[in-house]
């Protein structure tokens, strides 16, 4: 009985080693540390939309095009073009779609149906749609993330919140504005996650007119990655983009995934 005892004990306490191992928070700070130990003395010297690391298009000459298109879940942005989204499952139009966290807390019954359907890949727009900073820098009057655990935060919470909801893990992340330095990119990298910018600027977060969208895709190559919103039903890119599609498909250009291809 006094061996069953001590096996017993033994057992239990093995158990509860395992489980404070696998912990997530525990798993979760260790990483954050780790990651501010490597990058704590590296200085950013660059801040834009296409730094050192920023992947811009597909590695190919054909003539392909991927379609990204943001949900950006600002306020004012929590919107959901149904019938954008309509459009393109009918024409079999294939799609990035980067997702950022309090978008899907809005939408989620319609992100979980978007990440469901084959047509569609999920990327990763981040978890308070921040611009990707170690020392705090703004885009647009939105103030990046601080520091380092701030930025592992952006990136990882939502890596993981898209991973819990579509047992997929986002392979591409895009931050609040596409704007970053160098340093970051990097960070986003260690977090297996490929920064993606883009070379067509689509619908400029959803305030282009229709005719200006069109403008935009006017001297496409092939390879491009284009950059649009499907969180601004309101807005004039469903009728752009239709536009753009339509011209661009005559010409012979085809649609892709980001997956698709490598990137460069």
């Amino acid at each position: 009985m006094k061996k069953f005892s001590i096996f017993l004990s033994l057992s239990l306490l093995a158990l509860s080693a395992n489980s404070a191992s696998t912990n997530p928070s525990n798993d979760y700070e260790k990483l954050k540390q780790s990651i501010e130990k490597k990058y704590e003395k590296q200085i950013p010297k660059e801040w834009g939309e296409k730094v050192k690391g920023v992947k811009t298009k597909l590695n190919t000459n054909k003539k392909v095009i991927a379609l990204t298109m943001d949900a950006c879940g600002t306020e004012g942005g929590m919107g959901y073009d149904k019938h954008l989204i309509a459009y393109l499952e009918k024409e079999k139009i294939p799609a990035t779609l980067f997702v950022n966290g309090r978008w899907i807390d809005q939408n989620l019954e319609n992100f979980k149906s978007l990440a469901s359907n084959s047509l569609f890949e999920i990327g990763n727009h981040g978890h308070l749609h921040k611009p990707a900073s170690v020392e705090g820098k703004s885009a647009y009057g939105i103030n990046g993330t601080a520091n380092i655990s701030e930025l592992v935060d952006e990136i990882e919470l939502n890596a993981r919140k898209i991973e819990e909801l579509t047992n997929k893990r986002p392979k591409y992340f895009r931050s609040g504005t596409a704007y970053y330095d160098e340093v970051a990119v990097k960070i986003a990298n260690s977090l297996k996650q490929e920064v993606v910018g883009f070379s067509v600027l689509g619908d400029a977060g959803a305030t282009y007119t229709a005719k200006k969208i069109e403008k935009a895709f006017e001297d496409v190559k092939g390879g491009e990655i284009a950059i649009v919103h499907f969180n601004h039903p309101e807005s004039y890119t469903r009728e752009g983009i239709i536009r753009v599609i339509k011209k661009l498909k005559a010409e012979g250009f085809t649609f892709v995934k980001l997956s698709d291809y490598s990137l460069k």
